[in-house]
């Protein structure tokens, strides 16, 4: 069989991270569906295929099933919003009731359900490495249950991004699992230590001041600097943080016993090593090791998404209206790598020529 002969639908798509692997490996791609609208453009004109804005609570699967061509296969893929199942959520967690863990958990439970009323051929599932674990194992094994007893052969394991490319230190757990035979990931290509790093992937954008946006690319912008964090900055060799500073320039709350193991804060990146995990607060000097590794910023939004390999000419707003920053970067930092979503297509590609 040939790729051309399945469908792809993807759940909670986003900006088309995930879907855009897809389309790389020439899989048609019927459908995204995301509850968040500010999404629609970008995963429209760089995918080629429909965004739904619906809430994956209350869509059916009969309008699903509507979305894939006649006489395709089904594949059905989704990355749940991962912010439920991330360690800091899931140490709140413990103080809220039953009603509002369930409530968290609802969404890959949708997900489960849309399984269990499609029968889609194949489906895959990518989150945080957290979902394992939270409330005790049991979201994450009732979604693989789900799957096992209709049938499916699954594969899962939680892999770093960067050996498949991806010029950060992003971990992620990824799921494949098929109706009709065995299936797995391929091994990551880059597993001998040849990474992708931050010297390979942005050195040739041009250089930016904090504050500024090149004329040539709006998404190459930076946000403004404090005079203070500017100073900062400029005191933070290449791979180094706040311990390097002089004792004028640290925080008082990384001075106490709690805040000296933050010690990325207010980091600079290496240019000969791999990024941090991007986050939907990327482009704050003060959210992570976020500082670009030779100028006196953090890196721009367009930055974050190459070293989110998306590629350098990923369109995430309509030019026609207003650039909206904080939007940018949560559907940055909430995408799938695409260098990790071709690699998910590969492996499905891989099973698909062998039935």
């Amino acid at each position: 069989m040939e790729v051309t002969d399945f469908a792809v639908v993807d759940l909670f798509c986003g900006v088309g991270g995930l879907t855009h692997g897809f389309v790389r490996r020439n899989f048609p791609v019927a459908a995204g569906i995301d509850f968040d609208a500010t999404c629609k453009y970008a995963y429209e004109v760089n995918n080629d295929s429909e965004f739904l804005h619906r809430d994956i609570k209350e869509i059916t699967a009969e309008e699903v099933i509507a979305l894939y061509p006649e006489g395709h296969r089904k594949i059905l893929v989704g990355c749940a919003p991962c912010q439920p199942f991330s360690s800091y959520t899931a140490t709140r967690h413990k103080a809220k009731d039953e009603w509002q863990e369930k409530r968290q958990w609802s969404l890959l439970d949708h997900f489960g359900r849309l399984v269990r009323d499609i029968r889609p051929e194949i489906v895959s599932m990518e989150n945080v490495p957290q979902l394992k674990s939270f409330g005790d194992g049991e979201v994450f094994d009732n979604f693989v249950g789900t799957l096992t007893e209709l049938g499916y052969e699954v594969w899962y394991d939680v892999v770093k991004a960067y050996e498949y490319g991806v010029p950060q230190s992003r971990r992620r757990l990824v799921l494949i699992a098929s109706l009709v035979g065995r299936i797995e990931l391929i091994p990551g290509p880059n597993r001998d230590g040849d990474y992708v790093t931050l010297r390979d992937a942005i050195w040739n954008l041009p250089p930016i001041e904090d504050g500024e946006s090149h004329p040539d690319d709006p998404l190459h912008r930076a946000r403004k600097l404090s005079a203070l964090n500017k100073r900062r900055i400029r005191a933070t060799p290449e791979g180094g943080s706040w311990l390097d500073w002089d004792e004028e320039l640290i925080l008082d709350c990384h001075k106490k016993k709690t805040g000296k193991t933050y010690k990325s804060v207010y980091g600079r990146m290496k240019w000969d090593g791999i990024g941090s995990t991007m986050t939907t607060q990327c482009t704050g000097l003060g959210n992570g090791r976020f500082g670009h590794p030779e100028q006196d910023r953090a890196i721009s939004l367009r930055e974050a998404a190459i070293i989110q390999s998306f590629p350098p000419r990923y369109q995430f707003f309509d030019p026609d209206t207003k650039l909206v920053p904080t939007w940018v970067e949560r559907h940055i930092g909430n995408a799938v790598p695409v260098g990790l979503a071709e690699a998910i297509a590969l492996s499905i590609e891989n099973h698909i020529i062998t039935l």
